[in-house]
């Protein structure tokens, strides 16, 4: 496994739109295992092949959500005297996802985006959606979404699309939070 470089806005590949995955390989294994490690180590919660310049429609999500079974743990990793549990890993493989019966009902909430780093903003999406994908081995999977994964498989589809979460905002929103990239970019 490899961790792959995550490219950045404005980065043009990141506009193009991704072709369908047609061959279930070892090369399609390799890519998401190398996709998962680039993820975790990033750190973040999706990603698109499209993010590490493979403009295949292949996205890796895991919620990494607190483990309701695992003892807590007292932080002292940054101070805040929270106890925490350890995340649990749930990795998700799509392949080839498409979107179906988006709910009437919204939801909001605060994105943000390995592609875009340090730059977070309210996004106004369907708060269900149903979704149906290919697994690594081209099998076929339907199932209903709700909550955060809702918006991060939302989140992911976009980026297939060639679509950042950046686009949902206003003009003035958006061109604000490029800047912002940009000065960071210019700072590092």
């Amino acid at each position: 496994m490899a961790i792959l470089p995550i490219i950045e806005a404005p980065h043009s590949s990141l506009k193009r739109i991704s072709a369908p995955v047609e061959t279930f390989d070892d090369a399609l294994k390799t890519l998401v295992a190398d996709m998962f490690e680039t993820m975790y180590d990033a750190p973040g919660i999706g990603l698109a092949a499209i993010q590490v310049d493979v403009p295949l429609r292949v996205v890796v999500v895991d919620l990494q959500e607190p483990d309701p079974d695992a003892p807590v743990e007292e932080c002292d990793d940054h101070g805040c005297g929270h106890d925490h549990r350890p995340a649990k890993r749930n990795p998700r493989v799509f392949i080839n996802p498409e979107i179906f019966a988006p709910s009437e009902e919204l939801s909001v909430c605060n994105e943000g985006c390995l592609s875009v780093p340090d730059i977070y903003a309210d996004v106004e999406r369907p708060a269900a959606v149903s979704l149906r994908w290919q697994d690594v081995e081209g099998n076929v999977h339907e199932e209903a979404m709700t909550d955060m994964m809702a918006t991060c498989i939302q989140h992911e589809l976009d980026h297939l699309e060639g679509i950042l979460f950046i686009d949902h905002l206003s003009r003035l929103k958006r061109s604000m939070a490029l800047k912002k990239l940009e000065k960071a970019r210019r700072a590092a």
